[in-house]
């Protein structure tokens, strides 16, 4: 009983994605269950659930390694250098690796959902576009739209597009497994969202994409 609750607790903790830590403690549970199985199967004589619990064990292990040690380190790294930024008269940095699952918030400052990812220009090493997740729950039956860079003001805690929310739902949606090769169209605000969103922190990532 106590496996079966252990594996569907880790199931859940590193299906859930909410970052290295999380993940390494699921491998922490799963290894905890295998552990579990590997007894049940020693005291009932069942040689190939320990062969197989002994094994899950071992990949376990793996796991904690990778999550909770080098990837962890990767992660604080980022939010190091994050602070820092924010410390610091340079224009601010985010982490690349931070950026899917960023809170999105349109010109007025209404939540419009997340980010998904973002695409960089090879040559510039510039971001093109961001893609943009909007509705559904835990993905499912979420839109996606591809917003420019000239149409987001990048802030260390999440994005602000430069349009209002029905400017934002007018864009084309696109298909998961089909995003744009270019950089989508993008136009400006006007009247008094336009001055709005004229803040320093727009200036400076506007200075940094044309430098």
């Amino acid at each position: 009983m106590i496996a079966a609750i252990a594996t569907m607790i880790a199931a859940m903790m590193t299906a859930s994605n909410l970052g290295a830590r999380i993940t390494g403690w699921g491998f922490v549970v799963f290894t905890i269950g295998s552990i579990c199985w590997s007894i049940v199967g020693l005291w009932s004589g069942q040689t190939h659930l320990v062969t197989t619990n002994v094994f899950l064990t071992v990949v376990n292990m793996v796991g904690i390694w990778r999550w909770l040690g080098r990837q962890r380190a990767y992660e604080e790294g980022a939010r190091t250098a994050t602070r820092a930024s924010r410390a610091s008269a340079a224009p601010t940095l985010i982490a690349a690796a931070g950026v899917p699952g960023m809170q999105v918030i349109d010109v007025r400052g209404e939540a419009l959902g997340h980010a998904v990812d973002a695409l960089i220009e090879c040559r510039t090493g510039h971001i093109s576009y961001f893609v943009v997740a909007t509705g559904g729950i835990a993905g499912i039956d979420e839109k996606l739209r591809a917003v420019p860079m000239a149409a987001v003001d990048c802030r260390a805690d999440g994005f602000m597009v430069l349009e209002t929310g029905a400017e934002f739902e007018r864009r084309r949606t696109l298909e998961p497994g089909e995003w744009p090769g270019r950089e989508p169209s993008h136009k400006r605000s006007s009247g008094k969202d336009a001055a709005r969103v004229a803040s320093p922190a727009k200036e400076t990532s506007d200075a940094v994409a044309q430098g």
